[in-house]
């Protein structure tokens, strides 16, 4: 009963998330992530909605006159300022966690 309860609140629940410049993927380091309030400002970009997202930028750093490509990706694996391997898909992040709450089923 208890794993049921479990199953059910983490469904309405977001997937672990991280703010990051999309346009500072490095290939050794992942994303660099940067404060939230550049992600929850409206700017975010939606480029990449609906795919996966693993390792698929080319730049060398953040270097463009201040300006942040931000936005939330999510189940990444994260070490210190940097998150690699995860999506930039909200509903792929919950289905990756095994709980097709993005989907409809019956049980």
């Amino acid at each position: 009963m208890g794993v049921l309860a479990a199953a059910l609140t983490s469904c309405g629940s977001d997937p672990d998330k991280r703010c990051v410049d999309r346009d500072s993927y490095n290939s050794l380091t992942g994303y660099k992530i940067v404060g939230d309030k550049n992600c929850k400002s409206g700017t975010s970009s939606s480029k990449g909605k609906g795919g996966s997202s693993y390792g698929s930028g080319t730049g060398s750093g953040t270097g463009k006159s201040g300006r942040t490509d931000a936005d939330w990706y999510y189940d990444s694996d994260v070490d210190g300022r940097y998150a690699d391997y995860g999506t930039f898909s909200r509903s792929e992040a919950v289905d990756r966690d095994g709980l097709g709450c993005s989907g409809s089923g019956g049980g």
